[in-house]
């Protein structure tokens, strides 16, 4: 009985023999660590290098393992090239435009699929038309509507707001919340209008509440779209002292750094990512799934 509502690759019945069960945990245990070299070994090369000398560093053939482990390049990075400073900025302009994806995309979400306005599902569709067109193409747009505002006049150039606005109208993040507020039971809804709950109070009462799952999926696309960015903010932000870490490392190639140096830069500006990752990894997959299912 179980076999039969549980679907596997391989079926217990098989499994329960001994040189099926054998090659079945040899096959996913190389499995596992050959994905494992490959996604892995760029982070270790990466930060064995910032350990090495600058004359090891640029060697033929490479080391994999440093000859003298040099552990100051990591504090040279760090003091000499202000890594702190451009970390801080990075998160400055992350946690801003998560904050207003969040406000924003919400109400564009429950909008579409709880309030169900006139021609909301004409505005999904261009809003998830905009998602076949090309990021570099809207590039140019972008800029001259950042450096002058219609209207208002404003130039937005070394201003937070050059990377929060485009950040906000996000057609992918309204349609995951969309499709996880339409997932919520209609009977809720009307059970909280009975009792007097208008909308605004049922978003806050009932709908975010159980959408923390998608709302976390939503905030690590956010975080991480603004953190990985380089095109955009290499535009928009020209102060040195509001530069991204991106951009900051980027302008360090041309200072002629020595390559170990570099290369522990490097390893410092992956490091917050990395951490990001692995406290939320279990976000990712249980917030897309979790308004798969009506019910």
């Amino acid at each position: 009985m179980a076999d039969s509502q549980t679907r596997t690759l391989i079926s217990r019945a098989q499994l329960s023999r001994p040189l099926a069960r054998r090659i079945y945990w040899t096959a996913l245990v190389v499995t596992i660590v050959v994905f494992a070299v490959f996604f892995l070994f760029p982070l270790y090369w990466v930060a064995s290098s910032g350990l090495k000398s600058a004359a090891e560093v640029e060697q033929i053939p490479q080391t994999l393992i440093p000859h003298t482990w040099e552990w100051g390049n990591y504090a040279t990075a760090w003091s000499n090239y202000d890594l702190g400073r451009l970390i801080f900025n990075t998160a400055y302009y992350a946690f801003g435009a998560l904050v207003l994806q969040l406000i924003f995309d919400v109400a564009a979400a429950y909008a579409l699929s709880k309030l169900r306005p006139v021609l909301g599902n004409a505005v999904l569709f261009l809003m998830l038309g905009t998602l076949m067109i090309p990021a570099t193409v809207l590039v140019i747009p972008n800029y001259l509507t950042a450096v002058n505002v219609p209207l208002l006049h404003w130039s937005l150039i070394n201003s937070p707001l050059a990377i929060w606005l485009p950040s906000v109208a996000n057609g992918f993040n309204i349609f995951l919340l969309k499709r996880f507020f339409d997932s919520i039971p209609e009977e809720l809804m009307a059970a909280a209008a009975i009792d007097g709950a208008g909308p605004l109070r049922a978003l806050r009462s009932i709908v975010l509440p159980m959408s923390r799952p998608i709302l976390a999926v939503v905030s690590i696309f956010a975080m991480v779209a603004v953190w990985k960015d380089v095109l955009w903010p290499l535009l928009v932000i020209t102060d040195t002292s509001k530069m991204t870490i991106n951009v900051g490392l980027l302008n360090l190639t041309g200072d002629g750094i020595p390559m170990n140096v570099e290369m522990a830069s490097l390893t410092v500006a992956a490091i917050p990512t990395i951490i990001f990752f692995l406290i939320f990894q279990r976000n990712i997959m249980s917030g897309l799934t979790a308004g798969s299912l009506k019910g």
